[in-house]
């Protein structure tokens, strides 16, 4: 299996909850030159910070949660190692503007508020999150439609912009880039590294250590966690 195949299977097993940010990561990591950064790119207290957001995304129910699993770790290391400047830019900026709201809002750093607290913080960020895609998508599907008029009253220019005569493209030269989001971010990474850890494969899901043969659709029984293996 492809790289392209295998980030498109990742995110169906995830019911399709990764971000376009996290996808275009890793379908780019092969072409890309490397994103690592010299040196930290958190502070201790953003490392905390990281590891605290991500256990109220995922946090202990009836199984650990991921800061049992070992997620904040997981997730400064990708976004340190893996992603462009301009989403690490973002992801910074998402945790400065984190710890600010919270100490605006309940005058004490997120670390030291209650999980209700952080709940509603995070609840906040998600809508707007939300919100910024939502109209994002709304004027990214404008510019395309604008692209194509365009391309259907100039079929000379629309020829020259294909790679096959004829063959009108609905989509710029220059495909446009989406914003990153901080929220988006840590909750696909968040997802990821839950899921792949040794904690979210055998505790959360359901596991055989060694399955055997391989039924390729397996009836499940209300209750009953997703299939690891």
């Amino acid at each position: 299996m492809d790289r392209r195949a295998a980030v498109k299977n990742m995110a169906f097993l995830m019911g399709g909850a990764l971000s376009a940010t996290t996808i275009g990561v890793f379908l780019e990591g092969c072409n890309s030159p490397s994103t690592k950064t010299d040196g930290s790119l958190f502070t201790d207290d953003q490392q905390l910070l990281i590891t605290e957001v991500a256990d109220i995304i995922i946090p202990t129910t009836s199984s650990p949660g991921a800061k049992a699993a070992g997620v904040g770790p997981f997730i400064a290391m990708m976004v340190k190692d893996c992603y462009p400047d301009d989403a690490q830019k973002a992801f910074v900026k998402g945790l400065e503007d984190l710890e600010k709201q919270s100490k605006e809002e309940f005058k004490k750093s997120f670390i030291e508020i209650s999980v209700e607290q952080r709940q509603q913080l995070l609840g906040k960020l998600r809508e707007a999150t939300i919100a910024a895609t939502t109209a994002e998508k709304e004027t990214l599907d404008k510019q395309k439609e604008a692209e194509l008029e365009k391309q259907k009253t100039n079929a000379e220019k629309a020829k020259s912009q294909t790679e096959n005569a004829g063959v009108i493209s609905i989509l710029p030269k220059d495909k446009p880039k989406t914003e990153p989001h901080f929220f988006a971010i840590v909750r696909d990474l968040t997802l990821l590294g839950y899921f792949t850890s040794e904690i979210g494969c055998t505790k959360a899901y359901q596991y055989i250590q060694v399955p055997g043969r391989y039924d390729g659709c397996a009836d499940l029984k209300p209750g009953q966690r997703v299939w690891a293996s």
